[in-house]
């Protein structure tokens, strides 16, 4: 794993997802349950990092990725580590890359962590 600096985002409760979605809290974790979204417990509290999302909603390649992650063996902290990290054989973090429409090349990389 690299040890650039990881892209910077804040870190969103289930009330501020709620809010920013306009979706209520059970929706919220459906999306969390299909892998839509992925949430840490690191700081206390779940929490998402709010460039999963992209104009109030999951940003669309997020879940395919995120399984992808989960079938190589990834626990979603990992996951998450590893979608901010910037990573050298993309050129950037994942989630970057993911959000410039590369999901594909995320995936490739991705699939080849197992």
């Amino acid at each position: 794993m690299s040890t650039e600096t990881p892209t910077p985002t804040d870190w969103l409760t289930f009330p501020e997802l709620v809010e920013l979605t306009g979706e209520p809290l059970g929706r919220i974790r459906r999306l969390l349950d299909e892998r839509h979204l992925v949430a840490t417990r690191r700081f206390g509290a779940a929490r998402v990092p709010s460039v999963f999302l992209a104009e109030g909603a999951p940003l669309s390649s997020l879940r395919g990725t995120v399984i992808v992650l989960q079938d190589a063996g990834f626990s979603d902290d990992e996951a998450i580590d590893w979608l901010l990290t910037p990573e050298p054989s993309i050129g950037l973090s994942p989630i970057d890359a993911l959000r410039a429409g590369r999901k594909s090349e995320v995936r490739r990389v991705a699939a080849t962590l197992a």
